[in-house]
């Protein structure tokens, strides 16, 4: 089945591996900031961003996280266009 992430255009990685808190936070806010409407960011970071979650909820973004084989979490983030403008 197809999701609507798979149906856009470019996807921009970001790896915040390494990295302790907040500044993971800090630099995919960042990031999703400067995502057009077609676009989409893949964060690779090293422990479930479960604190993410909720703001990515609050600002019209839908998420797919996966877990990776060398422990680390993927997260696929995309901004769903009617929850942007309600």
């Amino acid at each position: 089945m197809n999701t609507p992430a798979e149906h856009l255009g470019s996807t921009h990685l970001l790896d915040v591996g390494g990295m302790e808190p907040p500044e993971p936070m800090v630099r995919i806010l960042e990031a999703i900031d400067t995502l057009g409407p077609d676009e989409r960011l893949r964060v690779l970071i090293d422990r479930d961003p479960i604190p993410l979650y909720r703001v990515l909820q609050r600002y019209g973004y839908q998420h797919r996280t996966t877990p990776q084989a060398d422990q680390r979490y993927e997260v696929l983030i995309w901004l769903v266009p009617d929850a942007a403008s309600a």
